[in-house]
């Protein structure tokens, strides 16, 4: 069950079905990022690439803040499926994508205020630098931009560039990346 926290829609349950997508975030986790986030940015004013959207738990809720740009991607066609079903029943403006994220990352010029990704817990670490790597290479980010990245707490992204910050929620960490100049 996704419930989102806040904005328009707060306190509104979404039953994703069984094979979509993985665990959503949890709402303690979704609440300390957007906490985060709300210091740093107005809801209104960003737009948002959703990266492994899965259910679109992470989408619904920065749409039920007020953003109106916001991209989901995800390549299981029952996750699309169920984010452009939910969406639609919720008036929510999210452009849903049935894709690979590294397919999406390659073929996109449109660059993003915030870019969240929550591959599954036994991704590849590997796979975890390629992603990162190719949005930073593909500049995908504003100026100003976010990248964050949720993951396992045995990963550890603090070598990396752009690396600015690891918060820690029990076994799920957000790691967060912005362009060297503007840290």
């Amino acid at each position: 069950m996704i419930r989102i926290i806040s904005g328009v829609h707060k306190g509104r349950k979404i039953k994703a079905p069984p094979k979509v997508g993985n665990i959503p975030t949890s709402d303690r986790l979704k609440e300390a990022l957007f906490n985060i986030l709300g210091v740093q940015y107005s809801f209104h004013c960003i737009s948002v690439l959703d990266l492994f959207a899965g259910t679109g738990n992470i989408s619904y809720e920065f749409a039920s803040r007020g953003t109106q740009e916001i991209t989901s991607i995800d390549q299981h066609i029952l996750a699309t499926k169920f984010i452009d079903q939910t969406a639609h029943l919720l008036n929510l403006p999210i452009q849903v994508i049935n894709m690979n994220c590294f397919d999406y990352i390659e073929i996109s010029s449109k660059k993003f205020d915030i870019i969240f990704t929550d591959p599954p817990y036994d991704y590849p670490v590997k796979s975890y630098h390629q992603l990162i790597t190719r949005i930073q290479r593909k500049n995908l980010l504003n100026p100003l931009g976010s990248l964050i990245v949720e993951h396992y707490k045995k990963t550890d992204f603090s070598h990396f560039e752009w690396f600015a910050e690891c918060r820690k929620y029990g076994n799920s960490h957000l790691s967060f990346f912005k362009k060297e100049a503007d840290r």
